[in-house]
């Protein structure tokens, strides 16, 4: 039985060591990329059988005449984003976030999502029967050079006549507080003569927001929520060829640990969405509709709605179109989206994430805490057995059947439960997963600050001391502290085990400090606490016994 309890505890150690790896994983793409079928024409409008069509077509990439960029820059500016809008090609060139900094430094600048500079790469780049990659780049005309947003309904308009004979009209609508844009495009066939063919396509072009390897374990690339599910496609998966979704789209999105953008398109027909990458890990989105005829003098509309922000879950679930999806704690959601809010809960009271962290632990060592006493005091009833087993093991060497009734029977006469002091510890540990995610992902503890040394509650705790220390770059105190918190509570923690197996067990604190040195802070905190207050638990026992 001794044996069996040390290898359960070793086990869940190690789950906790090696199972963050497997849980935390991005979730698998489809194998299978699900292929295009050509939609059946939807003119949309009435279309004169005496009119000939013809299709919008373009030379082969390499041989596109160069991109004039001769068009403005038109900035636009709100109380929560600062953007600037390009007219050649009519992408967006630059959106910094106001409340949200690049770097902990305060001078630092506003964090900016976007990191193409082309053209053709800038996100929300359309063309029209013809694929983006192929398609000119249109110069457009804004009707104003600089927008500053008030209220709510704030239009900014753009046209271009394209050399096939499309008008296009893009009409972008702004709010003062909100991240929400509406996009609307007009196509307009201006000959007098035929009739056009062809079908929409938007770009949402994406290089990675940050280029550290921080929380790496955390999915960053291209998400859609397809037919009410949501869906992660791996960066990995599409530098092995490219990938197509089809079905109703509610939103196509980039996004990494905190930020996302994002494209809704409004249209009630089936759309697709084709996902591709480059080398310098550019990832096109390119969101597609079905084909219609233009009869000549006649337009359709194409409308959408963009998010570019926050993967804050208060503000997505404010926004609507089910953006809140995008916030995924995994086989863990269940129990992290609580937390998240009591979290914020309480830091709406104490102004301080680090004390919100302490007082959630308290709650949640407060709720196990009758499960934990019962596991510690059948530990120490078990570690006074430990004489009583040990004549019973001597005394029935050679019949293992007896020595496993008088065990039981033992166990029954003194009411404890052998595998009671693991208990505990397997309640904790979707919890401890949980809060880790919570920790890990949620936007409200980047930059956070706790207290002397740990300001940024979302990175590894350092203390500098005037010097660089190779690899860690600092001491790191907290982990230290939690570390040692760990060895004390296993020296005061009653044990059953063999000589032998209580050294090997005794190497966990050891492990635990390594594993948690590049955890975040907040993470660290939380577990040190939870240390500290199971030692006041089990010192109350041993006092009291």
């Amino acid at each position: 039985m001794d044996t069996q309890r040390a290898f359960i505890a070793i086990v869940l150690s190690l789950a906790i060591l090696l199972g963050y790896q497997y849980f935390f994983a991005p979730p698998p793409s489809q194998e299978m990329a699900q292929e295009v079928q050509q939609p059946a024409v939807d003119t949309g409008v009435t279309s004169p059988s005496t009119a000939p069509v013809q299709s919008i077509t373009a030379a082969p990439a390499e041989e596109q005449p160069p991109v004039v960029d001769n068009g403005r820059d038109i900035t636009v500016e709100t109380n929560l984003y600062s953007g600037v809008i390009a007219e050649t090609g009519g992408g967006i060139k630059s959106f910094k976030l106001k409340k949200y900094r690049e770097e902990l430094d305060p001078e630092s600048d506003p964090k900016e999502l976007i990191k193409t500079t082309s053209a053709r790469q800038l996100p929300l780049f359309f063309s029209w029967g013809v694929e983006p990659e192929k398609a000119g780049v249109p110069v457009y005309t804004a009707d104003k050079e600089k927008l500053q947003v008030t209220g709510t309904g704030k239009v900014l308009t753009f046209q271009s006549q394209t050399p096939s004979g499309l008008e296009l009209t893009r009409t972008m609508t702004f709010s003062e507080d909100s991240y929400l844009i509406n996009l609307t495009v007009d196509v307009r066939n201006t000959s007098t003569e035929h009739q056009l063919q062809g079908a929409p396509f938007l770009t949402m072009t994406n290089k990675p927001f940050t280029q550290d390897d921080a929380n790496k374990y955390i999915f960053k690339g291209p998400a859609l929520f397809k037919n009410g599910a949501l869906e992660e496609i791996k960066t990995d998966d599409l530098k092995k060829g490219d990938q197509t979704r089809k079905g109703k789209l509610t939103w196509v999105a980039y996004e990494d640990t905190y930020f996302m953008t994002c494209i809704i398109p409004d249209a009630v027909s089936q759309e697709s969405v084709h996902f591709s990458i480059t080398g310098d890990d550019t990832v096109s989105s390119v969101v597609g509709g079905d084909v219609v005829v233009l009869p000549p003098q006649s337009q359709k509309r194409y409308s959408y709605t963009i998010y570019f922000g926050p993967k804050k879950l208060s503000t997505l679930k404010a926004a609507g179109h089910d953006l809140d999806k995008i916030v995924n704690f995994g086989w863990f959601d269940l129990l992290a989206k609580p937390m998240l809010y009591l979290l914020n809960f309480l830091n709406g009271f104490l102004h301080n994430y680090g004390l919100a962290i302490i007082l959630v632990t308290i709650i949640i060592k407060a709720l196990f805490w009758p499960i934990a006493h019962k596991g510690m005091k059948s530990m120490k009833t078990l570690q006074k057995l430990q004489p009583k087993m040990a004549k019973l093991r001597e005394k029935y060497a050679n019949d293992k059947e007896r020595l496993n009734k008088e065990m039981i029977q033992l166990y029954q006469t003194y009411k404890v439960n052998p595998m009671g002091g693991c208990l505990p510890m397997i309640l904790q540990i979707p919890v401890f997963f949980a809060l880790y995610k919570v920790l890990l992902q949620t936007i409200e503890l980047r930059h956070a600050p706790f207290m002397l040394w740990i300001t940024d509650l979302s990175a590894p705790d350092r203390l500098f001391i005037g010097f660089d220390i190779p690899v860690l770059h600092g001491i790191p105190v907290l982990t230290l502290l939690m570390g040692a918190s760990m060895f004390l509570q296993q020296k005061m923690t009653p044990s059953t085990l063999d000589p032998t197996q209580a050294r090997i067990m005794m190497f966990l604190p050891v492990v635990f400090t390594f594993m948690f040195i590049n955890f975040a802070s907040g993470l660290v905190l939380y577990w040190f606490v939870n240390n500290l207050l199971a030692m006041a638990q089990q010192y109350a026992i041993n006092k009291a016994d």
